[in-house]
């Protein structure tokens, strides 16, 4: 034992000892590449480069790989690949929707200014760069910070290809990196020609647009391979913000953006500017497209998308759709929701509106998604992103009905102050009026009945009403659910109240009836007699309908009124005046009115009861006028009888006085010019002032006077 302890002790010693001389000539040897003073300083920054760079190439490594995995299968995007024709109720063409795309032009036949004007303006260095063009990115990023708005792009031609082929339109880090990859893959697999005529054939160039032959088409009237310079630019000009620089948007700033080309192709050496000079003096001129600027654009957004999912997986990619919309009345919702805004948005600090109009069955006849379709498409006629106030509590009474049988529109109600826990909301005036009947309860828009007929009758029941007569969205179940806290769109109250003028059943909103190939072989079509679901019972319409007259004659929506027609209907305002609504209908139309502004800000105590209520009156005054007025189920309102004048079948018609034709002063100015030639003329044909008519070979007849 004392020989292996003593074996052991000098093992552990000799190692210790080995390690330590071993350590000591690792340390002489690396004495050996010792610097010092500013040499070690360039030592230190490359020694902590190349580490760094090495994890780099780790992390950029696993960065690609999402990037190359969407070139694994070897698939562009699809492009929008069905192209739609849209008629009115009538059978007229009221706009188109969809792919417009052309990508038979070589590139060599492209005219040469169109290319130079693209690569001076989205990319001077093309031919020079591999993919990813630095410097470009640089000034760009220097040029955006300086306030420069010309929208000078970092993004070379083969970055914007990547993603119109590979990615969405998001702006992310992680799909700007997916980009740079994706940019470099396409230098690599694609010459520099095959990538920009990819490019021309592939860009949105706005109006449906894809490629720069389609744009020419619609645009100019005329193949790309004969635009003009002026033309080609005003092209080049918008693969950056094809919709805001669009010549049938807004003509001025394609001119402008066009200018904005033709000085960057001076810059970058392609022309002279003499050469164009004569562009700028004749700038382009496109083809007339007001008809399209007047269509009924929001709905035919909404429409495009409804008959995406209709046609289901059709081989055919070409399409007509019949629609119910009503071009004069789409004309008066327009003209009521714009004026209204015009004439009085400033004193009430707000700037949109929208409105959906639909017959009793369903039927759209009008839809206003916005003031100016121009400057914002954004539909808000039918994003379920706004809260109803008011307007909601048709829902909590209907319930209540259904619920309470007990309970009618003369049923007293105690108007107290009520909490649900910790929230104890208030009426308006914040004042209460003890007891009160439901019905003018319902008019003066008290907010403790409601809320008291929720607790009991449950919030759930409530919830379950309004989905069953048409609002899509999900909500949240809260306790402020009686007084509308609930996101819900235009387009769903229009069909949820549908409900009241139906007599009840269900009335989903719908714009299309009928699609059919453009050879005229029939896709889809609308069943007129489908069944209809009954949603509430006769007897709750009839009380509802009635109360919601009394808010029209007596109440919040006295506005409304409309000569010898039956109006009902229901304001609504919410917290903060951040949203205003009526909605109402008549045995005719049932429509739903919204005003406030798109960054949620308040408004100047703008109530439903205002411009809203004014807005639809307005619109429902236009759409009554010289038609046959229909009852409102269950209203006590006697319209005034249609009458059709007509005359005995054997009376002769009396030849009516026609008014003579009126002279225009132009026209009447012409005439005095030419009279005092004419006497000028006779003056100088002989001394003394006198005239002498030439005599004629033969005497002048009728005819020839």
């Amino acid at each position: 034992m004392l020989d292996a302890d003593a074996w052991l002790d000098s093992a552990m010693y000799e190692f210790w000892q080995s390690l330590g001389r071993g350590y000591t000539r690792l340390q002489d040897f690396f004495a050996n590449f010792r610097v010092a003073g500013i040499r070690r300083f360039f030592v230190e920054i490359l020694s902590d480069g190349l580490s760094f760079g090495a994890i780099g190439a780790v992390l950029m490594t696993a960065l690609a790989l999402p990037a190359f995995d969407a070139t694994a299968s070897g698939q562009f995007n699809r492009a929008e690949d069905i192209s739609v024709i849209f008629l009115d109720r009538y059978g007229n063409e009221i706009g188109r929707r969809g792919i417009r795309s052309d990508d038979s032009v070589p590139l060599d036949k492209l005219p040469d200014y169109f290319i130079k004007a693209t690569l001076a303006t989205e990319d001077q260095h093309f031919y020079k760069h591999f993919g990813i063009d630095i410097f470009g990115t640089l000034r760009a990023l220097m040029s955006n910070a300086q306030g420069d708005s010309s929208l000078q792009g970092g993004s070379s031609i083969t970055q914007q290809l990547a993603k119109n082929l590979f990615l969405s339109n998001e702006r992310t880090i992680e799909r700007k990196i997916k980009e740079a990859f994706l940019s470099i893959w396409l230098e690599t697999n694609y010459s520099k020609d095959e990538i920009l005529k990819l490019y021309f054939d592939r860009a949105y160039m706005g109006g449906g647009n894809f490629g720069a032959a389609a744009a020419a088409e619609f645009y100019f009237g005329k193949k790309i391979t004969d635009v003009t310079l002026a033309e080609a630019a005003m092209l080049a000009g918008l693969f950056k913000a094809p919709t805001k620089f669009a010549p049938h948007v807004d003509l001025a700033a394609a001119r402008g953006r066009a200018n904005v080309v033709l000085n960057r192709m001076v810059d970058a050496g392609f022309l002279t500017e003499g050469q164009v000079t004569a562009a700028r003096r004749s700038p382009a001129v496109p083809v007339d497209r007001s008809f399209e600027i007047n269509s009924p654009n929001y709905f035919l957004d909404w429409a495009f998308e409804e008959t995406k999912k209709l046609i289901g997986d059709t081989d055919a990619n070409s399409f007509v759709v019949r629609t119910t919309i009503d071009p004069v009345l789409q004309s008066y919702a327009e003209d009521a929701v714009t004026s209204v805004v015009r004439e009085q948005g400033e004193q009430y600090r707000v700037s949109e509106a929208a409105m959906v109009v639909v017959e009793p069955n369903g039927a759209m006849r009008a839809m206003v998604g916005g003031m100016d379709y121009g400057k914002s498409q954004f539909n808000r006629a039918i994003v379920s992103n706004r809260q109803p106030g008011s307007a909601f509590k048709p829902f909590v009474y209907s319930t209540a009905f259904e619920m309470l049988p007990d309970y009618s529109p003369t049923t007293a109600i105690s108007d107290r102050p009520v909490c649900i826990g910790n929230w104890c909301p208030q009426n308006y005036g914040r004042n209460y009026k003890g007891s009160v009947t439901l019905e003018n309860a319902f008019a003066a828009s008290i907010n403790t009945v409601p809320v008291t007929l929720s607790i009991k009758t449950g919030r759930e029941p409530i919830a379950a009403t309004a989905h069953r007569m048409g609002i899509t969205n999900d909500f949240p179940i809260t306790r402020s659910l009686a007084l509308g806290v609930a996101s819900v769109s235009v387009l769903d109250m229009t069909s949820a109240y549908s409900v009241f003028a139906n007599g009840g059943y269900k009335s989903p909103a719908f714009g299309i009836t009928r699609i059919t190939t453009l050879r005229g072989e029939p896709v889809w079509e609308m069943n007129p007699d489908a069944p209809r679901q009954r949603v509430l019972s006769e007897r709750t319409v009839r009380y509802m309908n009635n109360m919601m007259r009394l808010v029209v004659t007596n109440g919040t929506g006295r506005r409304a009124q409309i000569e010898g027609v039956p109006a009902s209907g229901k304001t609504g305002t919410t917290s903060d005046y951040r949203d205003a609504w009526f909605c109402g209908f008549t045995g005719n139309y049932v429509a739903a009115v919204w005003f406030g502004n798109d960054d949620f800000s308040k408004t100047n105590n703008l109530t439903g009861g205002l411009l809203p209520t004014i807005a639809w009156q307005k619109f429902m005054a236009y759409a009554h006028t010289n038609v046959e007025i229909k009852p409102v189920f269950g209203v006590d309102f006697q319209p005034a009888p249609f009458v059709i004048a007509a005359t005995e079948e054997q009376a002769p018609l009396e030849p009516q006085a026609e008014r003579p034709p009126v002279l225009q002063p132009a026209a009447a100015r012409k005439l005095l010019d030419m009279a005092d030639l004419l006497k000028q003329s006779l003056q100088d044909g002989r001394p003394g002032g006198q005239a002498v008519l030439a005599q004629p070979p033969r005497p002048a007849t009728k005819e020839s006077l």
